[in-house]
């Protein structure tokens, strides 16, 4: 499986079809996921608590780094699916009105290579 072969909606099936061997759907309320989005997030960040930009780019060195922030990204990702499952939203519809909404924020010629 890769990012070019895989669909959304393949991903989506996979972690409902493990959260449902599992029964955990009563769990799987949205209260209880945006709070796990948050905290496998933190968990992410731990990586790179106190590093700057060069040593943190430095981690794909780092098969051992690289295969535990995998993991961490992961996490976020299954909980993240299991957000849009449980509210029934189009993750695919909603990162193209976000894009398209930022587009418009953020115009090109007054943002590129600027954060501000």
């Amino acid at each position: 499986m890769s990012d070019s072969e895989t669909s959304v909606f393949t991903l989506r099936q996979a972690v409902q079809r493990f959260v449902n061997e599992r029964d955990w759907s009563q769990f799987h309320n949205p209260k209880n996921l945006a709070m796990s989005i948050a905290i496998e997030a933190a968990e992410l960040m731990e990586h790179f608590q106190w590093q700057d930009g060069e040593a943190a780019r430095s981690v794909r060195s780092s098969p051992a780094d690289m295969s535990a922030i995998g993991e961490e990204l992961a996490d976020i990702l299954c909980y993240a699916l299991s957000f849009a499952n449980a509210l029934d939203i189009d993750i695919s519809q909603a990162l193209f009105d976000k894009l398209q909404k930022n587009a418009e924020k953020y115009p090109i010629e007054r943002f590129r290579g600027k954060f501000r």
